[in-house]
Order: C-alpha cells, then structure tokens, then sequence
C-alpha cells in the first residue's frame, strides 16, 4: 500500500509533465505548407470566379479547382497537387481528340493527325486556353498565396504528365544524328503526338561567359512575366497545360464522361485549326498521278484555264487539274509550272480534306440510351510517294 503523499505527489508529477509536454509543443515553430491549406478555398474570390467563368458545376467544390492549380513542383504530395488529375485529363483529351478528328477526316495522313492532334490538345494549344481562361500564375508557390493563382516553382523543374509510349533503344541517335523514323514506328513506339519518349531530361547548356548568363536570365525573366510572349518556358508551359488537363480530370471524375466530353468539345474541339496549312507535299504532280492511278481514275491532266499579262511583268495563269471531265483541282500562279504544282497541290488536299456528312464518333455509344454505332468511313491509305 503507497501512502496518500506518495499517490499525491506521483499524480502532481504526472501533471506537471503534461504540461510540459504542451508548453514545448506550442512553443515548436509550426512547418509551413508548401501551398495553401483546402480550407482557404471557399473564401477565395479569385477560385470562385474562375469556377463561375468555366461554368462548372457545382459538384466540383473549390478545393478541387484549387488543387487543380498547385503543379507537383510547388507542391510534391500527390493529394494536394494536380498530378493524378492532369494524368486523367490528358488521357481524355487525346481519346476525344483522336476519336473526333479520325471520324471527321478519314483520309488524313498519320502525320497530319499527329499534328492536328498536337494543334488541338498539344502543350502549346492548352497554354493558350489556359490564359484565355485568365489563370494568373504566382510569383513563388507558398502557404499564404491566394488559391486563385497558378502555383508551380520556377526552381524546380515541373513533372511532366506521363505520356504513353516506348522508350527507343537508338533514342539519343535520332536526336543527335536525325534519323528518318517511319511512320509505322511513330504510331507503334512514340506518343500520341508522335514524338519519341525519352526517359532521360535534356540538360541545359552552361554558358561561358557571364554575360551571356546575365541576358539569358533576363531573357527568362521577361518570357516568364510577359503572358503574349510566344516563348514560353518549358516550367512555364507545363504548368498552365497540365492545369488545362487537370480541370479536364476533375470534370470526368465528379461530373461524368458525357460531361467531360461537352467540356473538351466546348474549350478544345471548338477551337478553329486551319488543317489545311499542315500539309506539305515533295512531290504533288507524283502523288496525285498515283492517287488516280489507285482510284481507278483517269491520269490527271493539266489545263489553261485563263490567262492575263503574259507579256507584262506580272503575269497571272490559272491552271485546272482534270482527270477526264471532272475537275480535281484550280490554282493561279505567276508562270504555268507554279499553277500546275499548285493546282496539283489543292486537288490533293480536296481529296484529303474529304469530311462525310453527320459524321459520329464511337464515344456517343456509351450512354445508356445512346443509338447503336454505325462504322465509320475507312479510307485506305495515304499515297506513298
């Protein structure tokens, strides 16, 4: 049996060390977060117009946008940066993308895909969207900026989104000599823009003089701070792109797949994309007379049409691609060969250009009362020249 100053004195004791214990806690300096806490969310003015501006629905809380902008370089903890959302969109973006711009123009060239898809849903096309949305960047990631601000750190480099692809063995050989790579290999091995995937980050060069240190950070500072530059910085365009594909995976997540699909037709397919200047033909007069040749046409033939100044300094020809009585193509130039190429050129991109009337897409067969699908038109192939 313990006496009663002995208990007295172990339960005095015991308290005292609590309070200790306490006083030290409160006196601890707490940690500062690397980007705003969720809470602070609702009261931002900024996040809520830009909710509003998106025209989002309201089952897509604050805290979700305002994660959206914390890019994994502000913020490494993958529950409160926008990696796993963005990595979400951007899967969304290149099936919508793909799906829409195969069904509309089903005899494109694989390489005129890639880049119209690059044109539509690539870093570059989603930087511009998000400074049409005005999303404002920060200064420096931090626990007191404002929700509303993109966040992302210009020291750190930003985490890419994964891309889907192989990594080739003979990668550093293709950037470094420039080897052809085939079209068959780009869709097979490379992502879905066609480039190839390397694991491995370039690494800048260091330059030798200081001056040259001294205007290359002013060059970045004025690239980083002026929003019409064209320039951007590669931290600078990950950041707002992968913000883009993130709100893109929030919508899917909390609104569903036919509202994300409404979203990307509203901000990314909407977008106006002049496909007909991504071509680029070697050899036109060769490639349109094999194109006839495969369709079972007549050989194609090159006609006068009008002529005026023939004698003067600037003459003017109009010359028409006909195989047999129809038409394939007209085009003006300065003497008869540059018509002929051009001529050549637009019956070329007519044929390419061809897009079927109330065209579908295979996604609108996923809603429960959605029509069955009917195939789409499948062209045989690009000419190969």
């Amino acid at each position: 049996m313990l006496a009663p100053e002995q208990i007295f004195n172990e339960e005095e004791s015991h308290e005292s060390s609590e309070e200790s214990a306490s006083f030290q806690q409160a006196n601890l300096p707490r940690k500062t977060l690397p980007s705003p806490h969720p809470d602070r969310a609702p009261r931002s003015a900024k996040l809520a117009a830009l909710h509003a501006r998106l025209s989002l629905s309201k089952k897509i809380p604050l805290q979700i946008l305002a994660r959206a902008l914390v890019d994994p370089s502000a913020d490494a903890h993958p529950q409160f940066n926008n990696a796993n959302l963005a990595f979400v969109g951007a899967s969304l973006l290149q099936y919508h993308t793909s799906e829409w711009i195969v069904t509309r123009y089903p005899r494109l060239p694989m390489g005129i895909v890639f880049s119209a898809m690059n044109g539509y849903a690539g870093g570059p096309a989603l930087v511009r969207i998000a400074r049409a949305w005005g999303v404002e960047a920060a200064a420096a990631p931090g626990e007191k900026v404002d929700p509303g601000y993109l966040q992302y750190s210009r020291e750190k480099p930003t985490v890419l989104v994964h891309k889907w692809g192989y990594t080739r063995a003979e990668v550093k050989e293709l950037e470094k000599y420039k080897w052809r790579r085939g079209m068959s290999s780009r869709v097979i091995f490379d992502d879905p823009f066609g480039n190839t995937v390397s694991k491995e980050p370039k690494e800048p060069k260091e330059p030798k003089d200081p001056k040259e240190t001294k205007e290359a950070a002013e060059l970045e500072f004025r690239q980083t701070r002026d929003p019409d530059n064209s320039e951007i910085r590669d931290g600078d365009q990950n950041a707002h792109a992968n913000f883009v594909r993130a709100v893109v995976g929030a919508v899917y997540l909390y609104c569903g797949s036919e509202a994300a699909k409404t979203f990307i037709k509203a901000f990314v397919l909407s977008r106006t994309l002049d496909i007909s200047n991504l071509f680029s033909f070697r050899l036109p007069q060769r490639e349109l007379t094999r194109l006839c040749d495969r369709e079972n046409f007549d050989p194609p033939v090159a006609r006068l049409l009008s002529e005026t100044g023939r004698l003067s300094r600037t003459p003017v020809y109009v010359v028409g691609i006909y195989s047999g009585y129809d038409m394939l193509g007209e085009a003006a130039g300065s003497d008869l060969e540059s018509a002929k190429i051009a001529a050549s050129i637009n019956a070329l991109k007519s044929w390419y250009l061809y897009s079927p009337p109330n065209v579908s897409v295979p996604s609108d067969t996923f809603g429960e009362d959605a029509a069955p699908w009917e195939p789409a038109y499948i062209d045989m192939g690009e000419i190969i020249s």
